[in-house]
């Protein structure tokens, strides 16, 4: 009879799964902020820690700017090939590749990559090559849709009639990229059925983006004061102006404070709103923070409100609630995923303002107690968000291997 293998006889093939070589392509990642760069840039460094190869295709910083780097994000090296990109001058920070380029890109880095798998982060211009591409070689894709068409209207320089039909004809395009993968994702149940009925595709994965809930900090001792924290882009779709109008019909004892942590195309606009309607001296506008200040104010904060019409997830809302806050969000898309009505904050009907300042106020009156409840309550409910069942999930797409439940 032979010994037994001890670990020091398996070869480390078989003891361990094979690391892979990853191609990730997002037409949009760091230096652009918004919730899909952000998973990105998460999901390839995570991928990073856990051994893996990662390289990742996205626009250049500026135009003069292509090429391949080493860059370092979310603390993990990665090689990052910078296409050449254009600024989209309608919005205040987007850079685009030509989609005539698409394929080339595509071709040139594969060549040079040679990745087990692709994972596009959308279906626009350097996913829709990528994906082609490497169809073509037999490499396996596995996409991600973070799209909806109020992400993109504001954008366009088209009358809204021509507007509704290039919406109609990329998402035509988006289903033929799609049935091109071996996986199609995106991060919730909502944004999936929504995905389902607005093109002709079949069961797609909800995974969540995912969140490190231990960088962030909560404070369940009672507030002395009332604050209010919004994080995001400054854009027409988070109606902003909504929670503006809401704040101003406030009692005016309460002496509401507004943090506003984002920058984007409609702060002008806002901070406008906010001269005419006299919250001038209760209204902050920070910016781009960095994740320091960020954590800061969501601790400090009373509560966390969205009055977003367009979330497939809203990665802003996990980290309020990984931060111990409760939540009043409007009653849209993906934001009933995150916030249970009346148990981790509320739910009020989008673009009602009289409907949000009712909530906001309850939320600010009640007792300590029950605050305290909603806040355990988001904690609890932020935990099915962490980031290892994400990576664990999008590792088994990848190896093609059953998900985990």
């Amino acid at each position: 009879m032979t010994d037994p293998a001890t670990p020091d006889d398996i070869p480390a093939d078989a003891a361990s799964p094979r690391q892979l070589k990853i191609l990730y392509g997002a037409d949009t990642f760091l230096p652009h902020v918004n919730g899909a760069a952000r998973f990105a840039e998460r999901l390839a460094a995570g991928m990073v820690a856990r051994g893996h190869e990662v390289h990742v295709m996205a626009p250049s910083r500026t135009h003069r700017e292509h090429g391949t780097f080493t860059e370092v994000i979310e603390g993990q090296p990665m090689t990052m090939h910078r296409l050449p990109s254009w600024r989209w001058y309608p919005h205040d920070w987007l850079t685009f590749v030509m989609p005539f380029r698409s394929k080339h890109y595509a071709r040139r880095v594969l060549d040079e990559v040679q990745p087990d798998v692709v994972h596009i982060q959308s279906h626009i211009v350097i996913g829709r090559g990528l994906t082609r591409e490497a169809r073509k070689r037999g490499i396996p894709v596995v996409a991600t849709n973070h799209v909806m068409a109020e992400n993109v209207l504001d954008f366009t320089v088209l009358p809204p009639s021509w507007t509704r039909y290039a919406v109609k004809l990329a998402w035509e395009d988006a289903e033929r990229t799609f049935k091109m993968t071996r996986a199609v994702t995106t991060p919730t149940r909502k944004a999936a059925e929504f995905l389902e009925r607005t093109i002709d595709i079949q069961d797609v994965i909800p995974v969540s983006c995912g969140i490190d809930a231990s960088n962030y900090s909560a404070d369940l001792a009672p507030r002395d004061a009332h604050r209010l924290v919004f994080v995001g882009r400054l854009t027409t779709e988070k109606q902003i102006d909504v929670v503006l109008r809401a704040i101003a019909k406030l009692d005016p004892s309460l002496d509401v404070r507004f943090d506003i942590v984002g920058s984007g195309d409609q702060r002008r606009n806002l901070e406008q709103l906010v001269a005419e309607l006299g919250l001038g001296d209760r209204v902050y506008f920070h910016g781009h923070t960095t994740d320091d200040e960020l954590r800061s104010l969501l601790t400090e904060a009373s509560l966390f409100v969205i009055a977003s019409i367009a979330e497939l997830q809203s990665i802003a809302t996990m980290e309020a609630m990984a931060s111990g806050l409760p939540i009043v969000a409007a009653d849209a898309v993906a934001l009933p995923h995150l916030v249970h009505d009346g148990e981790n904050g509320y739910l009020f009907r989008p673009g009602d303002v009289d409907d949000l300042a009712a909530k906001l106020t309850t939320v600010l009156t009640q007792a300590p107690a029950e605050r305290l409840r909603m806040q355990q309550a988001s904690l609890e409910g932020v935990k099915v968000h962490d980031m290892k069942r994400t990576l664990d999930t999008f590792e088994a797409l990848y190896r093609d291997e059953p998900l985990p439940e």
